[in-house]
């Protein structure tokens, strides 16, 4: 009774190749074309004598194997140039075989890690997911007098400078008096009371001079600190808007 072995299965010639590569221990970039095409073929009859479907990329490699030692045996030329290695074209193919293997384990490995995660569909009722947290205005509006009023007033102040003709910048002008901050505080007192409500960019855009501007931004200031004004926001990044809080 004949004893029969089991050969191991590969998907294709490629990866034989590489098991034999690692079996015998030997350096991919320096092939032993002929122990390697040996055990090859041996493999291929050990296929044949079990009756075994030997596919044609078997084959074909087997002959690709052969062309390669038999180029390798014969005596090489002297020539300037230097010859191609004949195992070059394969041992591209064996580096790329290998690449998208360890590829394939990576993938099939987040597979499997992925069949281990559990997802909860949204059960939130239907009040807790419309509650909206209550804002708290004072904490809210708590720094509007420095920091934002401040990114405003530099905004303006940005827009002004770049309306500025660099040619006619350079030609004379007639300079206009100067508004003190006391007049100017008395006019926006009187603006705040006629109008009652109105914008804190608004004001200062419409200032014609970068001087108005600075003057302006700190009578707002001054007419807060006396409380004759109120500052406010209904939310975050909308307009910041002045009251007079004086009775007209």
């Amino acid at each position: 009774m004949d004893l029969k072995v089991k050969l191991q299965v590969f998907e294709g010639p490629l990866e034989l190749l590489l098991h034999l590569l690692e079996k015998n221990k030997v350096n991919i970039y320096d092939i032993p074309i002929v122990e390697i095409t040996s055990q090859y073929m041996a493999y291929i009859n050990e296929m044949r004598r079990q009756d075994l479907n030997v596919v044609s990329e078997f084959l074909v490699m087997a002959a690709t194997l052969l062309d390669i030692k038999s180029r390798m045996l014969l005596p090489k030329e002297e020539k300037e140039e230097e010859e191609e290695d004949p195992r070059a074209e394969l041992v591209q193919k064996l580096l790329e075989y290998k690449m998208y293997k360890f590829m394939s384990y990576e993938l099939k490995d987040r597979q499997v890690d992925a069949q281990k995660v559990m997802y909860k569909s949204a059960t939130i009722p239907e009040e807790v997911r419309q509650y909206e947290e209550p804002v708290d205005l004072e904490e809210l509006m708590s720094d509007i007098t420095l920091k934002k009023l401040n990114t405003i007033f530099k905004s303006i102040m940005r827009k002004r400078e770049d309306k500025i003709d660099p040619i006619r910048f350079k030609f004379g002008k007639i300079e206009r008096e100067e508004v003190s901050l006391e007049e100017r505080m008395g006019y926006l007192e009187q603006y705040a009371m006629a109008h009652h409500r109105f914008t804190f960019r608004g004001i200062l855009e419409a200032q014609s001079t970068k001087m108005e501007i600075i003057v302006t931004f700190l009578s707002i200031l001054e007419l807060m600190k006396t409380g004759k004004i109120l500052i406010s926001q209904e939310h975050i990044f909308d307009d910041i808007y002045i009251e007079s809080k004086v009775a007209a």
